[in-house]
């Protein structure tokens, strides 16, 4: 796992890439793109990566998928739901997750990343848990990642 850092060091890459990113989805959806993940939290500690987040109509999301699979890297297609799909910018750490808007993980990735940059407590409890499993394998700091927002939408 890579050197953990504090999001303050990646927001001007960060919000560059988004709107990059922004640009070159244009043409093939009319959904909302935003800044996502630990570089998008004050505070927050982030392996370094760039999370986006694509909210797009219901009714758009079949084709905004499929549009998206010419300029985009499918990744985790094992993870796709008929409301979720997640991509990769080849060649750099910028994923990209595509929800529907008002489906479960449109709600899930919404609240999670809002009520991080709100609550002082949740955010110590996950940059706790960024720490803790630093060193573990991707596959184990994923299962602890993925416990600590299941923990954080029952919460």
């Amino acid at each position: 796992m890579p050197h953990l850092r504090p999001s303050s060091e990646l927001l001007v890459q960060a919000r560059s890439v988004l709107e990059r990113e922004r640009l070159r989805i244009a043409p093939f959806t009319a959904g909302e793109l935003v800044l996502t993940g630990g570089s998008s939290v004050p505070g927050a500690l982030t392996v370094g990566d760039i999370d986006l987040h694509l909210r797009v109509d219901p009714d758009e999301f079949s084709k905004t998928v499929e549009n998206l699979r010419r300029i985009y890297d499918v990744v985790h297609p094992e993870i796709w739901t008929e409301s979720l799909a997640t991509f990769a910018v080849s060649g750099e750490a910028v994923g990209i997750a595509v929800t529907s808007i008002r489906s479960e993980h449109d709600r899930r990735f919404s609240e999670a990343w809002r009520r991080l940059r709100a609550d002082s407590t949740a955010l110590e409890a996950y940059n706790r848990m960024k720490r803790e499993h630093a060193d573990d394998s991707e596959a184990d700091y994923l299962a602890a990642k993925a416990d600590f927002f299941n923990s954080l939408a029952g919460s």
